[in-house]
Formats: C-alpha cells, structure tokens, sequence
C-alpha cells in the first residue's frame, strides 16, 4: 500500500509526461538529419548511428510514460488534441526514420571510412574526417570534436577528383596553435584538389 502511494506521488503529470516524450522524439528526428558524429574511446560514431540509438532510448521512454499513464494515454486529451497528437508523433517518427535510414544508406553506397587524426590538440581537441567516393569523385568532411566526444557540425570539406582519398592516402598536414588547429588537404598530380582543401579545427576554446 505504501509503495503503491509512492509510486502516484513520483508519477509525472500528463503535460511533462507529454513534453518528455514529444522532446525526445524532435531530439531523434534533428540528429537524423544534421551533421552530427561522437568519437567514443576513439572511435567514431556516425550520426546515423546516433540518431537510431536516439530513436530507440525516445520509443522506449514514450512505451514506460504510456504505461504509466503518460501522453500516449487518449483517455487524457480532448479528442482533437489527441489525433494532433498521434499525427505529430508519427510525423517525428517518419522523420527519424527516414533521416537515419538515409544516413546509414549513404555510408554503404559511397564506403564512408572515419579517421580520428593524430596528433590531438591542446585541451583534447581532436580532428575527425569521413571520406567517402562515388564513381570518380572523392568527398571528405572535417570535424572537430572537443572533451564531450561530440561534433555538432562540419568545420570543413572538400572534393578530389578521382575517387582519391587524402587522409587514406597520407597526403595530409594536422597542426595545432593556441587557437586551435588547422588541416591542409594534397591531393596528388593526376588526382588534384578540386574544391576546399582545408578546414580550421576549432572546438571552441
């Protein structure tokens, strides 16, 4: 009996139980479509793979709110509210979906390869790169990833003809300042540097 009156005590009202639920769901559905990647013990986790692990943590905390009575439960909305409800959550769903669906199909097709380069920068700022190709075009994004193992967005990229790959190939220079680093993309003679060609790493010191 005490435990039972515990439990109602703790128990979320239906507008934070509704909040947490539709948050989780819009925090899964941005990360599947942003530039976003985590470098965990040193190696590199897509955002793709992000976003799903996002996803899953935000399907099952909308099952353990339902259960206990939270914003999936019909009886506590008006019936309008309720199918807006149903609608917006699909909607985020699909989005989710769909983004780290598109991300993962992505990697597959053009064989994405992630590098945490060496050396690491002062403050344990680190430059990470993906390099893809397709067909005879090579692309490739710079990220800086700072203590929280996390990159919000791309510092900078480029375009090698050829399918050729710099940082695979070791055509690269990393270097480091007080303000941050700074990364300068070769490509060869016969596989030159289209477009870019460097990107400062900044992981906002």
């Amino acid at each position: 009996m005490a435990e039972e009156r515990v439990q109602r005590s703790v128990r979320l009202s239906p507008a934070v139980s509704t909040a947490i639920g539709v948050g989780s769901l819009v925090l899964a559905a941005v990360a599947s479509w942003s530039s976003l990647l985590m470098v965990v013990w040193g190696r590199v986790v897509p955002g793709w793979a992000l976003s799903a692990a996002l996803l899953v943590i935000a399907l099952v905390l909308r099952w353990v709110l339902t259960r206990e009575g939270g914003p999936a439960d019909a009886s506590r909305l008006s019936g309008k509210r309720a199918v807006w409800a149903w609608w917006g959550n699909c909607l985020l769903i699909v989005m989710a979906v769909l983004g780290t669906a598109g991300g993962a199909v992505d990697d597959l097709i053009s064989s994405a390869e992630y590098h945490v380069l060496r050396p690491e920068g002062p403050g344990g700022c680190r430059a990470v790169v993906r390099e893809t190709s397709f067909l005879v075009i090579a692309n490739g994004e710079a990220y800086a990833v700072g203590r929280t193992g996390l990159a919000l967005g791309e510092s900078g990229s480029w375009v090698v003809d050829d399918g050729y790959r710099p940082i695979d190939g070791g055509t690269y220079a990393l270097e480091w300042g007080r303000d941050g680093g700074y990364l300068q993309i070769s490509g060869t003679s016969t596989d030159p540097v289209i477009r870019g060609g460097s990107a400062d790493i900044d992981c906002g010191w």
